[in-house]
């Protein structure tokens, strides 16, 4: 039987660069909208939806939509660290 390496690189304890850095800070935005999301869809999970429930899970989920659009668009007009 052959061997199947890793394809993967190996996990090393170097810290993050500064583009890398820069990058997850410019996703941020993002990243908390969908946070936030999780957040309201957990409430959801336990008891049935309110209508205090559903008005937040649709104003989150449009925010959420927001921050990726903005992301992308920030992208595509010239974001050279998001290549």
């Amino acid at each position: 039987m052959k061997h199947i390496g890793t394809v993967q690189a190996p996990v090393t304890d170097r810290e993050p660069t500064a583009a890398e850095l820069d990058a997850i800070e410019h996703e941020m935005p993002v990243i908390e909208a969908e946070v936030e999301l999780l957040d309201a869809y957990i409430v959801t999970l336990y008891r049935p939806a309110s209508e205090l429930d559903t008005r937040r899970l649709l104003r989150t989920r449009r925010k959420m939509l927001a921050a990726r659009r903005a992301l992308e668009e920030r992208r595509r007009t010239g974001w050279p660290e998001a290549a």
